[in-house]
């Protein structure tokens, strides 16, 4: 019984693989013409660009035009893989393990899954060979592991990696040569140069230069708190003993230097007024009791 649910199994897997492989087989002819039609287009604003003298521009989308090249040769490549396996596929049905000779282009397949979503048979074929070989397979060319056999050409052609100026400036080249335009590629040359000298400048200037220590516009000296401690004890280090009590014992050298008779006459003095105003306040009750008296009587 189980033999039989496991030829049954084997069967299923095969017409599956052979119905999902011819369906992307035919959605990427179809997407390679599409593409092919809007990156003639592209090329074409491309070199009204250059003619106009809109070099700006033009280096701004060429790189639009480099990652659709690099998405037409991913996807040439991705056809021929599974046209390859698709004529293979009694040989997958016959063998539990994947043959090696297919290593290559099934891990291809599985590793452009993920980043084809516009080919989503892709995604169904590496939900099979994943039913089939387990797991593993499946994750070892999603991750790209040293055993993994994807094809370095679509791991290049699949690449979010920003094109480089020499790839851009020989774009730029093919396409006024493809129109006759004579276009002199100095000024974008010396752009694409200026650009990468900026980016060395900036990296070298921000590690080599030394951070200020004052401010241009105040004018003083930024100090850390450590250093204003140490600035503060020193000033304070350097004062003399003797200077430091002058506030302290300036009422004491002031009573010192009077004469006491001075003092005591001074005492006399307040004594007086003392006496004065406390005559004044008994005055004061007295006027007010005769008041109180006669407004009762």
């Amino acid at each position: 019984m189980s033999s039989l649910n496991s030829l049954f199994n084997r069967a299923t897997i095969g017409t599956r693989c052979k119905t999902c492989l011819n369906l992307a087989i035919s959605r990427i002819k179809l997407l390679r013409n599409k593409r092919q039609a809007q990156l003639d287009g592209m090329r074409k604003e491309i070199f009204q660009y250059l003619r106009t003298s809109q070099e700006s521009v033009a280096r701004i989308r060429v790189e639009h035009i480099i990652r659709e090249q690099n998405i037409l040769a991913a996807y040439e490549v991705l056809e021929l893989f599974c046209e390859f396996v698709l004529a293979r596929v009694p040989i997958l049905e016959s063998k539990k393990e994947c043959p090696v000779e297919l290593q290559e282009a099934i891990a291809s397949i599985i590793y452009a899954s993920s980043r084809c979503s516009d080919l989503p048979e892709l995604t169904s074929i590496r939900n099979l060979f994943g039913t089939k070989y387990g797991k593993e397979f499946v994750t070892s060319a999603l991750e790209l592991r040293p055993d993994s056999c994807v094809n370095r050409t679509v791991i290049e052609k699949l690449s979010v990696k920003a094109p480089s100026a020499e790839s851009k400036l020989s774009v730029l080249k093919s396409i006024a040569e493809e129109h006759g335009l004579e276009w002199d590629s100095s000024a974008t040359e010396a752009q694409f140069n200026k650009k990468y000298e900026d980016l060395l400048d900036g990296s070298e200037s921000s590690q080599n230069k030394p951070l200020p220590l004052s401010s241009p516009k105040e004018g003083r000296t930024v100090r850390s708190p450590i250093q204003a401690k140490q600035t503060s004890q020193t000033a304070s280090s350097s004062v003399p003993p003797d200077q430091s009590m002058v506030h302290s014992t300036e009422g004491e050298k002031l009573l010192a230097s009077r004469d006491p008779s001075d003092v005591l006459k001074r005492a006399h003095e307040a004594i007086a007024l003392a006496d004065s105003a406390c005559n004044a306040a008994r005055l004061a009750v007295s006027l007010a009791n005769v008041k109180l008296s006669v407004n009762t009587s």
